[in-house]
């Protein structure tokens, strides 16, 4: 009987709160209709050691109306952080969150709401491990709550070094195909990001083994401030003021990153010996060297597919970065490789029916459709061109390397993963999150899965340059044959906590976990030996470690182990379909008090013991949306908010956006296949999926989105002159209309000139390009000197005098250049480089051409 009413008060609850939900975001945007938004403020305070960051962030809310309320927000967090607190502050009380398994406290939570009780429900996503939702319940008229959440995570290393930690604010809308869980969707407000109505403080303190040389942020910092005079010791903080409209990104530079680490870490006292929590647990961070010959070791094999995403919230800037990018990435390929290159959207294209050696014929080929490449095609279905590159035979001697460019707004992330994962032991996968808001389960974990290195592009990040690094990645020769052994004391043995080591790269960190079961000594010392192969030579790298427990170190390493085994059993058990998976994940998640995509965090506070009383409204909190900034989003916008009222749908479901019209400028429905692009233009939408509404709930009609991406006000009479000409401007030419092409920077226009076997020809645009007449190059080039040796020396000293700035773009179009000059065997190469650096008025030295 306890159970049929305890059915009945959610069912009650979800008819009940259906209209509430509906009136409060039929409303339009917050700050548009005056309504008081309940979260006032983040604070976020950030310790970091060494590679590990543990980040606690408290969420203020503060009810002003008359009228209990259920706050939602829905907000982004790394998919690699362990959530492992979550408590809530009323009046002088805190009560801590316990982890239960998911249905449960979803239970619970709406048994507590219905009753009349405080509740706090905080679960992650299950369609995406990098989106969280948090629930306020039934907090009462003028009264303040305070929520925390504890997570920690590992810095992950950049390939200049740095260590990257990331605060994400921006959650982008996400594109779901058609055979996406409506339910499993996340309802998500969201106003531009120059309207996010609460604000941000972080401060971060840094404690290292190693000096600390600096840190650098895409957003405004107070001065770095040293706590020692080692330098082991630093703090730092955004500049006041900060407003939560962007992902915040901090790079940590340590004198020594390279420097291999052991963390040992005791377990709880209390807890069972032989369970995770009751043992130590070792992190280890090893940092493998291949020796010269295999390290710099560019051969000719390979074959290479460009994964290139052309949906509509790639416009703008982003797509100009991405031909360049093509560009630089088709100039550096080395002869006789084989190559490809994908375009998606809703749907998607390719340039070769299948992969083409790389000759100048192929090149140029590729070339003239690269030109033509546009942010045209509709939403980000990714799922199926990697079916399609997957599906075509391996080459033989030529392993794969698919590079993958997205801004990573998708939905079916583990699908994607998944699918990655099943063909990881024939491919090597290189990611690129570009823009604000890039999902981190997507690219990272596709890095992961497909054995290959992830790099996020925001800001003033230049797209050429990460790319470059991950091709000298790419490029290394396939490591093959990994091993791990343990060498530990008598009476000590080690259950691996981390995933197999499927991917080690040059200078990269690689990650181990461990669980210790056992006595030792505190003097004992154990080892680990990595054994691995790469160009038929066999290699090692090993690392001894003390196994007493390091001191002041809580329990970060062990959550983030578990997390680690919580994500790989996930994955297990989504490819086998084993409950008892399902099962090991739930007591793992909450012996370790850990997040997983099986469990939440409950709180319910009881306070007084008296029911809140009133009719609750519901308001959901709005995040930010990239708008206005460099990496400009479309706006995907729904004409009414979804139903929560079916039976079939419980309060605790993530309602959909899915299958609604779109609204244009003039509040007029559109086709089911239009939507409005980053221009404010109509684009052909194909079908084979569904926009999820993940930001917009509709607007007043006095309301409308200018060219910005922002709210505007309307008054009457205007006609919205610009998105009419728009449309008339695409019925009349068939596409909207663009801006005329921005001239190339000369330093593009020389790596275009350039041919596939590495030399440049002697032609009248690269004489105006270098601003020299043909005739004073006729007499200033050496005797006996052919003229594409010359023209190539030319361009060579032109690179290295004039854009040495961007040598990490260039290099290894300089090194086909120099192969190919090698091949000439010029006698008289020194007067040639010295006729050069005088032509063109720069000083640079044989050596430093690399000939």
């Amino acid at each position: 009987m306890g159970a049929k009413c305890s059915q009945l008060r959610r069912k009650t609850r979800r008819k009940a709160t259906c209209q509430a939900s509906i009136n409060a975001n039929s409303c339009g945007l917050v700050t548009q209709t005056g309504q008081q938004v309940p979260l006032k403020s983040v604070e976020v305070e950030v310790q970091v050691k060494g590679h590990v960051a543990t980040v606690t962030s408290t969420l203020q809310y503060v009810n002003e109306e008359e009228l209990p309320v259920e706050a939602l927000f829905v907000f982004p967090l790394p998919a690699e952080a362990a959530v492992c607190h979550f408590s809530a502050k009323i009046a002088d009380q805190e009560v801590e969150a316990e982890v239960q398994e998911k249905q449960k406290a979803r239970d619970e939570y709406d048994d507590a709401i219905s009753s009349g009780q405080q509740a706090f429900l905080l679960e992650e996503s299950d369609a995406s491990p990098d989106i969280f939702r948090l629930a306020v319940g039934n907090l009462p008229p003028k009264e303040s709550a305070a929520v925390t959440l504890i997570y920690v995570i590992e810095l992950a290393m950049q390939a200049d070094d740095g260590l990257r930690f990331c605060l994400p604010a921006v959650l982008n809308p996400r594109y779901a195909p058609s055979n996406i869980d409506p339910n499993s969707v996340p309802k998500v407000k969201s106003v531009p990001a120059s309207m996010v109505p609460y604000t941000l403080s972080l401060s971060v303190h840094i404690i290292s083994p190693i000096p600390i040389s600096r840190v650098e942020s895409s957003c405004s910092l107070e001065h770095l401030t040293y706590l020692n005079t080692a330098h082991t010791q630093a703090k730092v903080s955004l500049s006041p003021g900060h407003k939560f409209d962007r992902d915040v990104e901090m790079l940590l530079y340590y004198q020594d990153a390279h420097q291999p680490t052991a963390i040992v870490e005791a377990g709880l006292p209390n807890s069972k010996p032989g369970s995770l929590m009751g043992d130590s647990v070792v992190m280890l961070s090893l940092y493998p060297e291949f020796p010269p010959e295999v390290a710099y070791t560019f051969g000719n094999r390979g074959e290479f597919i460009f994964l290139m995403d052309q949906s509509g919230s790639m416009g703008g800037s982003s797509i100009s970065s991405a031909r360049e990018t093509l560009l630089l990435l088709l100039k550096s390929l080395p002869l006789g490789c084989y190559f490809n290159i994908y375009g998606f959207g809703s749907d998607f294209k390719y340039f070769f029916y299948k992969s083409v050696e790389y000759t100048q014929k192929t090149m140029e080929e590729a070339m003239k459709k690269v030109e033509a490449m546009q942010a045209d095609m509709g939403g980000t279905e990714i799922l199926k061109p990697l079916q399609h590159i997957y599906r075509q035979s391996n080459l033989p001697d030529h392993p794969k390397q698919v590079f993958v460019f997205t801004d990573g707004e998708v939905f079916n992330t583990k699908e994607i993963l998944d699918l990655v994962r099943s063909h990881s032991r024939s491919h090597r996968c290189f990611t690129f999150g570009i823009g604000q808001g890039a999902s981190t389960a997507l690219i990272t974990g596709m890095a992961k899965e497909g054995r290959g290195f992830a790099q996020f592009i925001t800001s003033n990040d230049r797209l050429q340059l990460k790319v470059m690094q991950s091709l000298s990645l790419a490029l290394q020769p396939a490591i093959v044959d990994i091993s791990v052994k343990w060498t530990l004391p008598e009476g000590v043995s080690v259950t691996t906590l981390s995933p197999p080591l499927n991917v080690i790269l040059q200078g990269q960190r690689a990650l181990l976990y461990a669980q210790l079961t056992g006595e030792s000594f505190e003097d004992s010392e154990g080892s680990v030996t990595v054994h691995y192969g790469a160009a038929e030579q066999p290699m090692t790298s090993q690392l001894s470690f003390c196994l007493k427990p390091s001191g002041d170190t809580g329990l970060g390493i062990h959550r983030l182990a578990a997390r680690s085994l919580i994500q790989y059993l996930e994955m297990e058990q989504r490819e086998k379909k084993d409950e008892s998976l399902r099962e090991k994940v739930v007591e793992l998640s909450v012996q370790a008090g850990v997040s997983s995509s099986f469990t939440a965090f409950l709180v319910v506070h009881k306070g007084s013991g008296q029911p809140v009383k009133g009719p609750m409204v519901r308001r959901t909190m709005p995040v930010a949306q990239a708008c206005g900034g460099e990496f400009e989003m479309p706006i995907r916008m729904g004409s009414s908010p979804e139903s929560w009222c079916d039976d079939a749908l419980p309060s605790y479901e993530w309602a959909s956006l899915a299958g609604r019209e779109y609204k244009n400028g003039l509040g007029k429905s559109l086709p089911e296949d239009e939507y409005l692009d980053y221009e404010g233009c109509i684009s052909k939408y194909s079908p084979g999926g569904e926009y999820q509404n993940v930001l917009w709930e509709s607007l007043p009609e006095d309301e409308y989105l200018d060219y910005e991406g922002c709210i505007s006000e309307y008054s009457p009479g205007d006609e919205y002159q610009a998105l009419a000409r728009a449309r008339q401007d695409r019925d009349q030419s068939g596409s909207a209309a663009r801006a005329p092409p921005s001239q190339k920077d000369p330093y593009l226009e020389l790596v275009s000139y350039q041919k596939a076997a590495g030399f440049w020809e002697l032609e009248t645009r690269l004489l105006d390009l270098l601003g020299k007449a043909e005739k004073n190059l006729d007499k200033q080039m050496p005797a006996q000197v052919d003229s594409a040796v010359w023209a190539t020396v030319l361009a060579l000293i032109w690179l290295h005098g004039f854009r040495a700035d961007k040598s990490e773009e260039w290099k290894f179009i300089a090194m086909k250049a120099t192969s190919w000059i090698r091949s000439q065997k010029v006698e008289n190469l020194s007067e040639c480089l010295k006729a050069g650096s005088a032509l063109l008025g720069c000083q640079v030295k044989e050596e430093n051409l690399g000939l």
